[in-house]
């Protein structure tokens, strides 16, 4: 028996206000479908607004570029590093601000920090990892939004035979975005948490 959970192959009932609500041992996710308005005019608002790199990671005493471009945005302290990368922090552009806004309204809480991934077609993609750097609050949730081209999101637990009742889903689940081939379409994807400053210099 499998343990994997695909996203969107995985749909509960929607809950009130359309999201949808998925939860499994140690994990707890609200989906929301169609949730932004005006989604293709984010989307190219976000294309000339935000900058975009392709990060290097070091992997078995080679360098590797990740495959997809990358952009931190955040408040001035809050400074993240994954993969060995201490990302540079790019100032919050406008139409990221009228996002972040609408997204905190559902979530109940302040974003200071967001990482945007650009996926430029099927080829670009996001191995298992989980979203437990030191510097993220834990008990904080993180916003995730995806904007083109739709794109499998699949979920495992980190231990199936010991996985835990309660979340926080970082600290028991791990997450992938897999390659699709066939995929020529770009994807957008923001997800938006909450650094602790007092954090960031002990990592």
């Amino acid at each position: 028996m499998s343990h994997q959970l695909d996203l969107l192959a995985s749909e509960p009932p929607p809950l009130e206000g359309g999201l949808r609500e998925l939860r499994a041992r140690g994990l707890e996710l609200r989906h929301g479908p169609g949730w932004l308005p005006g989604a293709d005019r984010h989307l190219a608002a976000l294309r000339d607004s935000v900058p975009r790199k392709q990060e290097q990671i070091t992997l078995f005493g080679r360098r590797h570029s990740i495959p997809r471009l990358t952009c931190w945005m955040g408040d001035p302290s809050c400074h993240y590093t994954y993969s060995g990368v201490r990302n540079a922090i790019e100032a919050w552009s406008a139409p990221v601000l009228a996002i972040r806004s609408l997204g905190e309204a559902v979530a109940g809480c302040r974003f200071n920090s967001l990482l945007l991934n650009r996926y430029r077609n099927g080829h670009d993609k996001l191995d298992w990892h989980a979203d437990d750097e030191p510097e993220l609050d834990p008990g904080q949730p993180i916003a995730s939004l995806s904007l083109g081209a739709a794109r499998s999101f699949r979920l495992r637990p980190r231990d199936p035979a010991t996985n835990p009742s309660a979340p926080p889903t970082q600290r028991h689940w791990l997450h992938q975005v897999p390659r699709r081939l066939r995929v020529r379409q770009e994807r957008l994807n923001l997800t938006f948490r909450v650094i602790r400053p007092e954090a960031v210099g002990h990592v």
